[in-house]
């Protein structure tokens, strides 16, 4: 099943980030699809604002991996983000642990993802972020079946 959101604006795109957030369950894995400068990142800030983490959210791709610790119903949570940009081999990413980090986080987003099939299987949705002109974009979410 697949959602097509339009933005005009980095806010809107906040908005669907938040949005998308509240149908998170424990244990979801995202891909976070898009070309630089996409707005994965402002995505990813509306995900933590509805998580209410407290750190100011930054691309990953110099530390490759960012937790954010937040809140859901009064209970504290972790977000792992990943960004495999620098990332070439299988055998990269292993040597960081990320399955360990997948299952350990209450919720893992992973920009890039698609650069590495061997872990399709683990993502229990995908967001792509397409550039619809200078300012706007188009957000399609798709989630697998449970």
């Amino acid at each position: 099943m697949s959602e097509i959101i339009h933005s005009a604006s980095a806010e809107e795109t906040r908005a669907a980030g938040r949005r998308f957030a509240s149908t998170l369950r424990e244990g979801d894995v995202v891909a976070l699809n898009g070309e630089l400068g996409a707005g994965k990142t402002e995505f990813m800030r509306g995900v933590t604002e509805y998580f209410g983490c407290s750190e100011q959210l930054a691309s990953p791709t110099f530390p490759l991996m960012n937790v954010y610790e937040g809140f859901l119903e009064g209970c504290e949570l972790s977000l792992h983000h990943f960004d495999l940009y620098r990332l070439e081999t299988d055998q990269e990413l292993e040597g960081i642990g990320f399955g360990e980090y997948l299952s350990s986080a209450w919720a893992s987003f992973v920009e890039w993802a698609e650069r590495f099939p061997k872990y399709e299987h683990a993502y229990t949705s995908a967001v792509t972020i397409d550039y619809d002109g200078p300012e706007r974009r188009i957000i399609t979410v798709t989630r697998r079946d449970a």
